[in-house]
């Protein structure tokens, strides 16, 4: 029966392990035992120079995510790949490791961010109090300082000097760059 598990690697070696886990399991002849091998990443848009930049980041470093069917065979196989420690689960008495514990279908989902809400998270670089410069939109070319930052939407709460008052703008991480 394919389970998911959890498997510890070198942190910043997850792709490596991966590649040489695909490689094994070819020249092994395990690939009727494996069917998928995953290293959790996620979208994440980073404000740079008021330019929007998608970028790659992992979820869980140091961990990759096999899907397998558990066998004494495919055990060994990935347990003795370079760059894995070992599964995650599992109890380790009396120096052997007894059989590593699967995830539950929820937790997978949740690693794998199989939900509806799949957009990429936006990365924040802004604090309260800092000054940054609109740089789009009606406020273009105004300054003013950050009161309140909303990470979830992505937007900030932005206190521009207008006809001598301070107004407050709510305005989105792209509209914006920081004043240095």
């Amino acid at each position: 029966m394919f389970r998911w598990y959890v498997i510890n690697t070198y942190s910043g070696h997850e792709k490596k392990v991966k590649t040489n886990l695909e490689q094994r399991i070819r020249s092994m002849g395990q690939s009727d035992n494996v069917r998928e091998i995953v290293v959790p990443t996620e979208q994440v848009v980073e404000t740079k120079d008021g330019q929007k930049v998608q970028t790659e980041k992992r979820t869980l470093p140091g961990y990759v995510l096999v899907h397998v069917d558990m066998s004494p065979d495919v055990h060994w196989l990935v347990k003795n790949t370079p760059g894995v420690t070992g599964f995650v689960g599992g109890s380790n008495l009396g120096g052997r490791q007894s059989e590593p514990v699967p995830l539950s279908q929820m937790e997978v989902d949740r690693l794998l961010r199989k939900t509806p809400e799949s957009r990429p998270r936006v990365r924040m670089e802004f604090t309260v109090g800092e000054t940054v410069k609109v740089i789009n939109g009606p406020l273009s070319d105004f300054s003013g300082e950050i009161a309140e930052i909303n990470q979830e939407q992505a937007r900030l709460k932005v206190l521009v000097s207008i006809f001598g008052r301070e107004t407050p703008a709510e305005l989105s991480f792209d509209q914006v760059k920081k004043v240095t």
